[in-house]
């Protein structure tokens, strides 16, 4: 039978669309926790000595989200009790969000389409699947995501929020819901 880690053992794995801050929120609460935190997309890069742009031009894109899928599962699989960051597009594969789910408590950053892009000038150079991309695409492929996102334990609207404040919203979230499930001691 699998281990499934209980509630106050489980990573946390921040979600959303690239460029909605889950590197440096997921740092924050990890610092708020007293959690380690984990970029994937840097874990990835570190594992394989280049830069995750670097990877898509060499390996083509099908072959990262192959490596992405195997080290999202292994790190919600096989580490505990730390802050998850997954790229962007990470969660649209199907087994890592069924790794997610299972293994961790899964928080969305939701941003508007408005506030998001207002930000593109500060990303576009490092995300490769936004190279070559009009406006209207790129707008489509974050309308597409939303839908995938909303798959998640709960979700924190960050449009009128500094990174601060939402780090202070997802560990009150989290402290919450640990209030509510404790364990139940039998006498």
């Amino acid at each position: 039978m699998e281990n499934v880690p209980s509630l106050r053992e489980r990573n946390i794995a921040l979600i959303g669309f690239m460029g909605v801050g889950k590197t440096t929120i997921g740092e924050l609460v990890s610092k708020k926790l007293y959690r380690d935190f984990i970029d994937v997309d840097k874990a990835i890069e570190k594992k394989y000595g280049m830069k995750v742009p670097e990877i898509f031009q060499e390996k083509g894109e099908a072959e990262f989200r192959k490596i992405e899928k195997d080290t999202s599962i292994e790190l919600c699989k096989n580490e505990r009790l730390k802050i998850l960051s997954l790229g962007g597009g990470a969660y649209t594969q199907t087994e890592i969000r069924e790794a997610c789910m299972k293994y961790c408590i899964v928080i969305s950053l939701d941003l508007t389409w408005d506030s998001w892009k207002d930000r593109l000038n500060l990303i576009i150079d490092n995300r490769p699947v936004l190279q070559n991309k009009s406006m209207e695409e790129i707008e489509d492929l974050f309308q597409k995501r939303q839908g995938v996102y909303d798959l998640n334990n709960f979700q924190v609207k960050t449009d009128s929020m500094d990174e601060n404040e939402v780090a202070d919203e997802i560990v009150s979230l989290l402290k919450l819901g640990w209030e509510w499930y404790q364990p139940h001691v039998l006498d």
